[in-house]
């Protein structure tokens, strides 16, 4: 997370839907977005783009969000 922001990171786009529950958002000014995936394949992950971009633009800083088809 330190590396994101240090790098200056915007989204943080993952699948690890615990990561919003091991860090303390609120120390991060970063948006965490997460794919609610089952599996890390890309024929599944790609199937969440549209819905992530449709929702990017609302999406704010210093929160984690749960991106669903």
């Amino acid at each position: 997370m330190a590396l994101c922001v240090e790098n200056n990171f915007d989204v943080l786009l993952t699948i690890d839907k615990n990561l919003m529950f091991q860090q303390n958002l609120d120390k991060y000014n970063i948006t965490i977005a997460v794919l609610n995936c089952k599996t890390s394949k890309i024929e599944e992950l790609i199937t969440f783009i549209p819905s992530f971009k449709a929702q990017i633009s609302s999406l704010q800083k210093f929160k984690a969000y749960i991106i669903n088809k």
